[in-house]
């Protein structure tokens, strides 16, 4: 039983696996890379899985939309392309290392950084985000949905005051896409990363990065692009200068499915189905003696993923057992966000996380719960 669909989701819609056997086996060439008939049909692919995740988040042109090989790349595209020294961050506690190490890297070479503490249920406060702007903030940084907790953060109070402070707002929905709306005209968000493999239902190696369209982007890769060759610089233009090199095209084509899959269920419907699961987890954790449940106590504020610690149990060891023991797949430890758990107080062992997906039946989640028992049970009684 797979429960760790935070990390990657699995297994994937048909229509996916088709899509990537079809891009390697029946087109097979690369998209901008010669006038032949098979690379331009692979140009056809790629632009066809770029109007569709423009119109998946409200993006009216879809030349803004760079493919990366996964969110890290794009957050890295993302802070390195806009951020110089003298510029101001503001992240929070809650962040992945994917959007905290290169802020890290960052500071070295004269970005100052401002980590805003969220609360205990790992909400970040607004204002506390708006008294930590200054005169040279360039850029407010936020998940928008904690890879620990679920907790949802406030993307429009923040976005405002993004607006006020004249940053850009930069917006990591790895634990968001695919699970909730993601409207970058709602929300008006000026740099969006996403991962294609997770809420997405796509492949790895696959990741997408929106600028809009006044964000001024510098390339950090430079090489072949397939157009403007004579230019010994890396061309500027949109997204061609931000994809150096050949494309994950099977990727990209997978990822295009997955969202197309998304459509054809109805991502209200994908929601309510993962929440009433994440529901059933919880009632049921909460009948064990010594559980605690970490993120926001509503659970209309939480998303995708829940969190959870048993006394006198450590979450790797509850991990290996449910593995061993019932083939049950769950991720324990910090979940690369070590600050997170800091400001939920579970360092250093970290929490045993749960995310079930669209193909989760409530079924599994009851031999899941069950399961939990018996292993805290024989944990505690070898102790």
């Amino acid at each position: 039983m797979y429960l760790d669909n935070a990390a990657t989701s699995f297994p994937k819609p048909e229509n996916v696996y088709e899509a990537v056997l079809h891009a390697m086996r029946d087109v097979g060439a690369s998209p901008g890379r010669g006038g032949y008939r098979r690379s331009l049909e692979a140009g056809r692919t790629l632009f066809k899985a770029r109007e569709t995740v423009a119109r998946f988040f409200s993006v009216s042109d879809s030349s803004r939309i760079i493919f990366t090989q996964n969110a890290t790349g794009a957050l890295n595209l993302a802070l390195q392309g806009t951020l110089s020294a003298g510029d101001h961050v503001i992240t929070t506690s809650m962040e992945h290392n994917s959007l905290l190490r290169p802020l890290y890297a960052l500071r070295h070479r004269g970005v100052e950084l401002t980590i805003v503490p969220a609360g205990s249920d790992g909400v970040v406060s607004a204002e506390d985000v708006r008294r930590a702007v200054k005169q040279n903030t360039r850029m407010i940084a936020v998940s928008h949905v904690s890879n620990v907790c679920g907790a949802v953060q406030p993307l429009q109070q923040l976005s405002e005051f993004c607006r006020e402070a004249g940053a850009l707002f930069l917006v990591d929905a790895a634990q968001s896409a695919g699970h909730i709306p993601v409207d970058v005209e709602r929300f008006a968000i000026d740099l969006l990363a996403v991962p294609g493999h997770k809420g997405l239902l796509g492949p790895g190696g696959t990741g997408i990065l929106y600028a809009a369209p006044h964000v001024r982007l510098k390339p950090v890769i430079q090489g072949g692009t397939g157009t403007n060759s004579t230019a010994e610089e890396q061309p500027l233009a949109m997204p061609d200068g931000f994809e150096a090199g050949t494309h994950n095209l099977p990727g990209i084509a997978g990822l295009c499915a997955g969202i197309e899959f998304i459509g054809s269920q109805g991502l209200s419907a994908i929601h309510i189905h993962e929440q009433r699961l994440l529901s059933q987890v919880e009632q049921s954790l909460k009948n064990i003696p010594g559980v605690t449940i970490f993120g926001p106590a509503d659970a209309s504020t939480r998303c995708s993923v829940l969190s959870f610690s048993a006394s006198g149990v450590d979450p790797a060891l509850l991990a290996l057992e449910l593995d061993h023991g019932f083939n049950i797949a769950v991720r324990s430890g910090l979940h690369c966000a070590p600050l997170a758990h800091r400001t939920l107080g579970t360092q250093p062992a970290g929490t045993v996380r749960v995310s079930p997906g669209w193909f989760t039946t409530s079924e599994e989640i009851a031999f899941f719960s069950d399961a939990v028992v018996q292993c805290i049970g024989k944990i505690r009684r070898s102790a």
